[in-house]
């Protein structure tokens, strides 16, 4: 695959993983064309795992790290796409305060539901497109 073609598949990806929620990063800056060309390009798209499967890891090392903003638009990401609901995230968010503690659980609460809120409202509006 040459470099141009893995810009552009994890420019897709990017796009995929957070429901065009996420901009695809411009060119140039390299911190971004490595992650867009080799976390996305090359690790999103395996399939050995379900998206709902690393979607679920995901959130919980975001939890783990105490990362309220990223776990945020993960939530959101992965209710819209329809990898989780709203019930089993706040059950994922119950099974994780137990291994992470309550006050990052607490933590990551009113944003959980802010992006439960947001994407269920985006969905009902595209569906009644």
């Amino acid at each position: 695959m040459t470099d141009k073609s893995r810009r552009e598949v994890g420019v897709e990806k990017i796009l995929d993983v957070y429901a065009g929620d996420v901009p695809a990063p411009p060119e140039g800056y390299p911190f971004t064309d490595i992650m867009l060309e080799t976390l996305f390009a090359e690790v999103w798209t395996r399939d050995k795992i379900s998206m709902r499967d690393k979607r679920i890891l995901l959130l919980g090392m975001i939890a783990a790290q105490g990362e309220v903003m990223t776990f945020k638009i993960q939530v959101k990401a992965a209710v819209k796409r329809g990898e989780m609901s709203g019930e089993e995230i706040r059950e994922l968010h119950l099974f994780i305060a137990q291994y992470c503690g309550y006050p990052k659980a607490t933590s990551l609460l009113g944003p959980m539901e802010e992006a439960i809120a947001e994407a269920t409202k985006e969905l009902d509006a595209q569906a009644k497109t």
